[in-house]
């Protein structure tokens, strides 16, 4: 190098630190160069509470035919991650090919008013008010698209909308279940961390600041962060080079971070980590419910295949989510933020998002870029590198959190405090409920009560789409309480109950607790007058459309109380109209507390059977409560999940199992509105419903009905109730699993509570639950229903396999009802629940027969539902129903009435290749194919009308006989 070149090399160096000094210094004074760019033009054509909508290119619009796109951004981010800089604008792109742009601006939380108070109902509403606008504006259904969680607010808007106005949706980088992220932790680790975060209550009242957003965005690539910051640094020096990026990199670097909210923080945590409701259903949205099934538009993801933040595991299970919807799939060899922003987006992206509007508005054919998503069959995976340098920035981050968290409580000692005492005094309801005494304070009242006052505005109630909070409920409650006081109900008092099940039902009943009375829960179709009397009621609560047009008793004050508008009611004149009562204009008597009862306070009086045979079940306040125990811990119900009840409110099984499990475990409730298969899936999967309630063969329908697209990933782990067949019981394990049967038994006398929790013995009702009353099966005469008793005076209890009568474990307390003393010992208590088991070898217990039911028969006492259920072994049978008829010669005649499956044909081998199960002596003598045996509203198979048709005759179809042999089963000849 000669002389002249080395000076010419020292000048040019000593040019670039000067430039490297003057970029640097701009750089520490502004955070970067200043570039002279303009963004995109737009205006703003409408502003709300969470946004501003923008329309881009206004003095450009393109004509009237023109297809609209809507853009929503993610919470952290501002809106211009759609508008970076001109050489890599997603509008301007959009635009010049030829798409009316609209974008949703959240603006900065941190800086507007009630901005850090915005959940995510907040957003996905924003999202829904500026769908209505566009489309107010074009005259034209609109496509939607959103970033990251934009793309969350708009699935959740199209829910929430059930697709009113929008064309098609587009996800870009959009996750759905953040459990299939494949972070290095299990997913029991990863929602328990969530679930700590949410109970310390520290979430609601600590906001992220954008630079922590941004800081915790980078150390998911530390590497690859610091890389560039050194890249850039090298380049600093020459400004032509490092210009054109220049805006990119300071939005990526400030200004582009926004604040993300206590409250959105917490909506995240609770319903999409923790509870996955964007997978199975169950979002709250102002006061609906909303589940990604209910989308059935084309939907468009697009995935980065190098995307960590919204990685392909966790964006595909958008098919499970939406199985309604067709789903389309463009693939970018792309990160998170290349998908919408950058010259490869404006190369790769948005071109095909042109195409895609193009193709919905039947201009132009599908792109070869996007095909159906269902079939594609490869995700992209994470390389071993990555896997290793996601585990030290997630522990960094962790570290980071609990510092932050540490210093947090540390700074709040007071709230810390309150935190942790509000969690002693909350007693898990599995310790109240052992340590239950006579007089333990304790009611459905009171326990919807303290729900309220841990967080009023908790779900409480799913009905028709509608979500009533906790704090609604008590309010409701409270309000019923003012009207019953009116027509004079104090407490012991027995009001009945006459409605179908609905929110104002429970309410009503709810309200009866905490008033001190005990509610009597009439059947709708059942016989008024008569449960009237037997449960000694004073005073009725009616729906409008149930009260009676003449008065039934003239003893009995009637009352009216629904939703319906007041001014078209048509209540007769003896009834008082509840809803005209001004519960501000009630004054509370000197006498009245909420909720006085305890423990061994009658608490519900309900009614089984039909006609002659009604009985009267009378429920007690620790009846309830062991129940309530009984259903929460053997279903594992938690504050994540929600019951929905398929079951009338006045039958035990919703009562005593759905309302209490969810009530004792802090669980929602969803009531059915319809026993439809179409309202059972779209509910199930709108109320996001985890466990399903059922009551003997209430499932039928829905185990039999043609596959639905709503079954395949459904969100119930559980079917929970008592009295399924066999045969149905098989047909749903089957048809719905990974969900089971949970099969309870709870005694109507006595305070048995069993369950079945493996699902393995079908049929068994399993063991004891832990913590309720010990059982035994004991000898008895079936002749009379008492024990038999040995000659040392004691009770036998029954060998395995052999029929006896349940007998519960009790206190010997003075008023216990039907108490047994020195049965099996001196001095120790039982309570006959007056229904027959056997205990198997294995120590499962087995449901026969209510003692009141057995059959009188000349071979002895027979067990009808036995026989039954071995009848529904038979692959062909449906249902089956067992009764005494009138013989040749006028003999009792043992007859089993069947229906069978469609298409199905039964033969008198599988009759008595089944039926050999049973001892000789309870073996059906004649075995009729009815065409159908009626099942009434609470779903158990009767059979009054199929004895109608006679034992002899052809009125349906094939007739078996039992041969001479005792065991075999002919067609007989008519």
């Amino acid at each position: 190098m000669g002389l002249r070149d080395a000076f010419g090399e020292a000048l040019a160096a000593v040019g670039r630190a000067e430039a490297f000094a003057r970029n640097a210094a701009e750089y520490a004074r502004f955070g970067g160069l200043r570039v002279d760019e303009e963004r995109s033009p737009y205006s703003v054509e409408h502003t709300g509470p969470a946004l501003s909508l923008r329309r881009y290119f206004p003095d450009a619009l393109p004509g009237t035919d023109q297809p609209s796109l809507l853009l929503v951004p993610p919470l952290m981010m501002m809106s211009e991650v759609y508008d970076v800089a001109p050489r890599s604008s997603s509008v301007r792109a959009v635009h010049e090919l030829g798409v009316d742009v609209w974008v949703t601006d959240f603006g900065r939380p941190e800086e507007v008013e009630g901005g850090l108070d915005r959940g995510v109902t907040d957003h996905v509403l924003a999202v829904s008010d500026a769908i209505e606008h566009v489309r107010a504006a074009t005259g034209r259904d609109v496509v939607i698209g959103g970033y990251s969680q934009g793309g969350m607010f708009c699935y959740q808007a199209a829910a929430y909308r059930r697709g009113d106005g929008i064309d098609s949706v587009i996800a870009f980088g959009a996750p759905v279940e953040f459990a299939s992220m494949p972070i290095p932790m299990s997913v029991d680790t990863f929602t328990s961390i969530a679930k700590g975060l949410l109970d310390t209550g520290l979430v609601d009242k600590v906001s992220l600041p954008g630079w922590f957003n941004r800081s915790a965005t980078r150390m998911l690539e530390p590497i690859r962060s610091l890389r560039f910051e050194l890249a850039y640094i090298k380049q600093l020096h020459d400004r032509d080079k490092i210009e054109p990026g220049e805006q990119q990199r300071k939005f990526l670097a400030h200004d582009g971070w926004t604040a993300y909210s206590g409250p959105a923080l917490r909506d995240l945590l609770e319903d999409v980590i923790v509870a996955n409701r964007m997978l199975r259903g169950g979002l709250v949205i102002g006061d609906r419910t909303v589940s990604l099934a209910d989308l059935d538009m084309p939907v468009l993801i697009v995935i980065g295949e190098i995307d960590k933040e919204g990685h392909p595991r966790s964006a595909r299970p958008i098919l499970r989510a939406a199985p309604r919807a067709d789903i389309y799939q463009l693939d970018l060899h792309t990160g998170h933020f290349g998908i919408v922003a950058g010259s490869g987006a404006r190369r790769n992206t948005w071109p095909r998002v042109a195409d895609w509007i193009a193709w919905r508005a039947g201009r132009a054919a599908l792109p070869e870029q996007i095909v159906p998503a269902r079939e594609r069959t490869t995700i992209a995976g994470w390389r071993p590198g990555e896997i290793a340098s996601r585990f030290t920035a997630t522990t960094d981050i962790g570290v980071e959190v609990v510092k932050t968290v540490w210093g947090a409580a540390a700074e709040a000692g007071d709230l810390a405090f309150s935190v942790l005492r509000d969690r002693v005094a909350g007693v898990p309801l599995i310790n109240r409920i052992e340590a239950l005494r006579p007089d333990t304070a304790v009611s459905l009242g009171l326990l919807l009560d303290e729900a309220a006052a841990r967080d009023e505005d908790a779900p409480a109630l799913l009905f028709e789409d509608r979500v009533l909070r906790r704090g609604a409920v008590k309010h409701r409650v409270d309000s019923i309480v003012k009207g019953l006081i009116t027509l004079g109900v104090r407490p012991g008092d027995r009001v009945g109950v006459l409605m179908e099940t609905r929110p104002t039902a429970l309410c009503t009943v709810a309200a009866i607790s905490r008033l001190g009375a005990a509610a009597v829960l009439l059947r709708p179709h059942g016989d008024p007058m008569r449960e009237l009397r037997l449960g000694a009621v004073s005073v009725v609560i009616a729906d409008p459309q149930r009260i009676p047009a003449e008065r039934l008793a003239d003893d009995v004050v009637w009352a009216v109380l629904g939703s319906d508008d007041a001014d078209e009611r048509a209540i007769p004149g003896y009834a008082t109209d509840l809803e005209r009562v001004d519960p501000d204009r009630v004054d509370e008597p000197a006498w009245y507390r909420a909720d006085p009862t305890r423990a061994t306070d009658l608490a519900f009086v309900m009614f089984a059977g039909r006609g002659d045979d009604v009985r009267v079940l009378e429920i007690t306040n620790r009846r309830w409560a062991l129940s309530a125990l009984g259903t929460a811990s053997a279903a594992g119900l938690g504050p994540d999940d929600t019951v929905y009840s398929v079951t009338p409110l006045h039958h035990s099984s919703a009562l005593l199992m759905a309302v209490a499990g969810a009530v004792a475990s802090g669980a929602r409730l969803a009531l059915a509105t319809a026993p439809d298969v179409d309202t059972f899936w779209q509910e199930v999967r709108r109320y996001g419903a985890t466990h399903v309630s059922y009551n003997w063969s209430s499932l039928r329908e829905i185990a039999t009905a043609p596959a639905r697209p709503e079954e395949a990933h459904s969100p119930i782990r559980m079917f929970m109730g008592s009295g399924m067949p066999p045969n149905l019981w098989r047909r749903v394990a089957e048809r719905f699993a990974p969900a089971r049967v949970l099969e309870f038994y709870g005694s109507a006398r006595g305070e048995a509570i069993l369950a079945n929790v493996s699902g393995e013995r079908v049929g068994s009702v399993g063991r004891p639950v832990p913590g309720t009353a010990r059982v035994k099966v004991a000898a008895f005469d079936p002749a009379t229903g008492r024990l038999t008793f040995e000659r040392d005076g004691f009770a036998r209890e029954c060998d395995p396999g052999e029929p006896g009568l349940l007998l519960a474990r009790c206190a010997a307390v003075p008023g216990t009802p039907n108490v047994l003393r020195s049965v099996f010992t001196t001095e120790d208590a039982w309570q006959s629940t007056g229904d027959v088991f056997v205990k198997d070898a294995e120590g499962a217990y087995w449901y026969v027969e209510s003692v009141d039911r057995l059959l009188n028969t000349p071979r002895g006492y027979l067990a009808p539902r036995r026989i039954a259920h071995t009848l529904q072994r038979i692959p062909s049978v449906d249902l089956a129903t067992v009764f005494l008829a009138e013989g040749p010669a006028g003999a009792p005649t043992v007859v089993a009435a069947v229906t069978v499956q469609p298409g199905s044909d039964l033969s008198g081998w599988a009759l008595s290749s089944a039926l050999r199960r049973l001892p000789a002596d309870h073996r059906p003598d004649i075995v009729r194919v009815v065409e159908d045996v009626p099942v009434p509203q609470w779903s158990r198979p009767v059979w009054d009308k199929v004895i109608a048709g006679g034992v002899g005759s052809a009125a349906d179809g094939p007739r078996f006989e039992r041969g001479e042999d005792g065991e075999t089963y002919t067609a007989a000849k008519v």
